[in-house]
Formats: structure tokens, C-alpha cells, sequence
């Protein structure tokens, strides 16, 4: 099988059809192979699940109250399902406000973080009752835009193309913002021939920002081509080494269908990468992820705080919340009855939201392989983020 086909192989079922397929995500410790496919056609015997789950259950957040003065917040899966805001949440982050309890969003969206506060108060909330709002998107943006006061890690093949001046990117976007967001940046938008740097920021369109009259190729104009193009212009760019930079590292959306996030892109061309001759390492350096699970947002976040063992990271997802909380040093709770593993909670659990979660983190478990042997758990898990 040539590079395209296997282009194309990758690129259709990780994440894009939700097929399984095993791809290469890299932590701080090295690489495991996850299925971008959720665990809800994967079973596990029912005798390797206790009849009582030994995860530590709680009724709701209150009972992490007392424990904790940080609370590090997802915001779609936990907050709101992207229309609205999840039932009780809403108080729920008055009452740990009126407590005194230190808030912080930590979001894997694509865009700037304002705006993640218009979504905050479209949907009720209060930008003022938190002390952070941290998307990958903003971090990303001033990476791009070389600031220096940044208190988190960088990426150095970033700053050698801005020292360099090389600053053509081309854009893998949303269609939202995606060209503002570059120029403003100080970033031209680049054909992925002349391109020094790609963004993931999106799995809508392909901005080919060329000069051609057919620039912007949209996927809801025709799948088939949007593949296209896609496959071939990774394809190019994995001959040259371009890195690139995601700027959203969630592979799916907890949306019915789990649809296609920016991360499944990375995870593509990392593979495509070394399956065209580059070595593991050098894969691993050219594709940069910024957000949970990584470690960027996490600096950020905490860093006002002495002991990470005094905040605790909410989040519905295994991948990125409970293991990226988990890699700070945080406290983690997960929430099971919203969010990304939803479905299949209740799926597994036939009705009994204990064994289904107990079940699809045993799957989660039994198909990564990160942090040398350390299996994932969570320090708590509640139905949902309700007081």
C-alpha cells in the first residue's frame, strides 16, 4: 500500500467515520496507540467487572468541597452540551463561588478566548466567577504571535520560524475566523507548497491560501474532494517536514456521532510522517498539541497555586481531562452521564451507570499504553457537575 492509500486509510477512519483505528498520540513520557473510536462496540467480560464498582462514587460536587480550593473546569461535556448549559450547573458554580473556591476553565476550543466568555454568558454564565478562562486556542495564538510572557513551556520549532521570519502557514480550519486568526498573528496564509507551518484548528475547510481561485476548499461543498485534497496536501507536507501545530487536541466531539476534531488530524499526520521515513522522535517533534491532556494549559492554570494536590481538574473525557488532570498532579473527577462517553456508559451499563463506567474505563485502560504501566483512574466520579 502506497502513502497515499495509507493517507487516505488513516485520515476516513480516525475519527473522521468514527471507525476504529489505532493512532499515535504522544505524551510527555513517549507514545501509545488509542483507538479514536469510543469503547461502545468493545465489551469486556462481565466477571472482570465487580458487581459494586471500586471507583469512588460521589452524589455530586459538594462532596469535593471541603477538599479542594481549585477547581479546574471543562466547559463542553460538563458545563454545557454546546446549546445549553447541563442541568444544576449553573448554581453549582455560584454555590463553589460563594465558597470561595478558586475557578478556572480549561477549554480545548480552537478560538480565542473571547470567544469562549460570549458562549459563557450566551448561556448564562458569569465571565467575572472565574479567575482564568484558558483555551487551547489563545494559547496557541500567542505562541504564533511569539509572546514571551507566556508562563508555560513553548515549542522551539515555533520560535526558530519566527526568528527566521518563515511565517507562511496553511490552515486546516473551522471556517470561523480561521484567516483573521493568522493574520492577526503576524502569519500569512500560505499553499501548502510554500508553507512553513500548518494549524489544525479545524475539520471543516482547507484554506489553500495560494493565490488560486478555488482557495478555501469547505467539506460541506463535498466530502470526497475535502478528503482529497486533504490526503494529498499532508502528503506534501510530510515530504518536507512541515511541522504543525493543533490547536485543539480533542479527536471526536461530544456531539451525537462523536464528529471529527483537530486532534485526529494530528494523530494523522504524525503517522503519516513516520510511515513516510521520519523517525519516531522526529514525528513526534514536528506535530505539536497544544490543551489537554498536554502539559501548556496545566502551567497556566496552576500557576498561582503551591500544591497541585489542592485542585481538582472536572472533565468528561478519560483522554484529555482525567489524564491530563491526572499528569499535573491534580485531583480528578470525572463526569459520566454528559459528555463524550455518555452513550456508552449507558450502552455498557445496560441502566447501571457504576458498571458501564467502571466498564469503559477498564476498555480505556486496555487500549493505551502511556505513563510507563500506570493505569488511569479517577479520583472521583459523579453523573454529572450538579452541587
Amino acid at each position: 500500500m502506497g502513502i497515499i492509500s495509507t493517507c487516505k486509510l488513516l485520515l476516513v477512519s480516525v475519527g473522521f467515520t468514527a471507525a476504529f483505528m489505532p493512532v499515535i498520540m504522544t505524551t510527555g513520557t513517549g507514545t501509545f496507540l488509542q483507538s479514536s473510536k469510543d469503547t461502545n462496540t468493545n465489551t469486556v467480560e462481565e466477571s472482570r467487572v465487580s458487581a459494586s464498582s471500586s471507583l469512588n462514587h460521589v452524589d455530586g460536587i459538594e462532596a469535593l468541597s471541603s477538599s479542594y480550593s481549585t477547581f479546574l473546569l471543562d466547559m463542553w461535556g460538563v458545563m454545557h452540551n454546546g446549546s445549553v448549559p447541563y442541568e444544576g450547573v449553573v448554581d453549582t458554580i455560584q454555590t463553589l463561588k460563594d465558597a470561595n473556591k478558586r475557578l478556572i476553565i480549561l477549554s480545548n476550543s480552537s478560538k480565542r478566548v473571547g470567544n469562549a466568555k460570549k458562549m459563557l454568558n450566551k448561556l448564562g454564565f458569569n465571565e467575572e466567577d472565574f479567575e482564568q478562562i484558558i483555551t487551547s486556542g489563545e494559547i496557541s495564538y500567542r505562541m504564533l504571535c511569539g509572546d514571551d510572557t507566556l508562563e508555560c513551556s513553548t515549542w522551539s520549532v515555533l520560535q526558530d520560524l519566527i526568528v527566521q521570519k518563515k511565517k507562511k502557514v496553511f490552515v486546516l480550519g473551522s471556517g470561523d475566523g480561521d484567516e483573521d486568526y493568522c493574520k492577526s498573528s503576524g502569519w500569512t496564509l500560505s499553499s501548502i507548497e510554500d508553507a512553513d507551518l500548518i494549524i489544525a484548528r479545524g475539520t471543516f475547510t482547507i484554506n489553500n491560501g495560494g493565490g488560486s481561485d478555488n482557495v478555501v476548499n469547505k467539506k460541506d461543498d463535498g466530502e470526497e474532494e475535502y478528503f482529497r485534497v486533504l490526503n494529498e496536501s499532508l502528503e506534501i507536507a510530510a515530504r518536507k517536514n512541515v511541522p504543525m501545530l493543533v490547536t485543539n487536541p480533542d479527536k471526536v466531539r461530544p456531539d451525537e456521532g462523536l464528529p471529527p476534531m483537530p486532534g485526529a488530524i494530528g494523530d494523522s499526520y504524525e503517522k503519516i510522517l513516520y510511515l513516510g521515513g521520519s523517525s519516531q522522535t522526529q514525528a513526534q517533534s514536528l506535530v505539536k498539541r497544544i490543551g489537554k491532556p498536554y502539559p501548556e494549559v496545566y502551567e497556566l492554570a496552576l500557576s498561582n497555586c503551591d500544591d497541585p494536590g489542592t485542585a481538582v481538574m472536572v472533565g468528561d473525557a478519560l483522554e484529555t481531562d482525567v489524564t491530563g488532570g491526572a499528569k499535573a498532579k491534580c485531583a480528578t473527577a470525572w463526569v459520566v452521564n454528559d459528555g463524550i462517553h455518555s452513550a456508552s456508559v449507558d450502552e455498557l451499563g445496560e441502566g447501571n451507570y457504576e458498571k458501564g463506567a467502571e466498564t469503559v474505563l477498564v476498555n480505556f485502560n486496555e487500549q493505551k499504553e502511556y505513563v510507563g504501566d500506570d493505569v488511569l483512574r479517577p479520583s472521583y466520579v459523579a453523573k454529572h457537575f450538579r452541587w
